[in-house]
């Protein structure tokens, strides 16, 4: 990891108030170092930190991705209401998701258009709309 992608990293916890532990910077610098969104799961995020000799419990991985989303740094997004990606593109836009290889990927948000949303049940107020697009290769 070089020292841009450390300083880039421990810059983006700093947006959100987050102190910069060993373990915060570490996965900060994975996430954001080069400057690109990513869309991660705890367990790749597990396996690329220990890339880098780095010392990080999946547990500890699980919990600093939480507290990445409740910082506002990142969202969740689950596809088939089992299975979490984060995401570092915090604003709302639609996915892929590539069943084949289990990836998910911006789509092209200028070329959503949701025309019209049910109301809302008495009570309640719309808080997101997530738009989760499955893919297959055809053939």
């Amino acid at each position: 990891m070089t020292s841009e992608a450390r300083k880039r990293g421990t810059e983006w916890l700093g947006q959100a108030g987050l102190r910069p532990t060993r373990q915060r910077a570490a996965l900060a610098t994975l996430l954001v170092g080069d400057g690109h969104d990513r869309h991660v799961t705890a367990e790749s995020l597990f396996a690329a930190v220990k890339e880098t000799g780095e010392k990080v419990s999946l547990a500890t991985v699980y919990n600093t991705l939480r507290a990445f989303c409740d910082a506002g740094l990142m969202q969740e997004v689950t596809v088939d209401g089992s299975k979490s990606y984060f995401d570092t593109k915090v604003h709302d836009h639609p996915h892929f998701f590539w069943e084949e290889d289990g990836r998910l990927t911006d789509a092209p948000a200028d070329q959503l258009e949701i025309a019209r949303l049910p109301d809302a049940p008495e009570g309640a107020e719309i808080a997101s709309v997530d738009v989760v697009i499955r893919l297959r290769r055809r053939g």
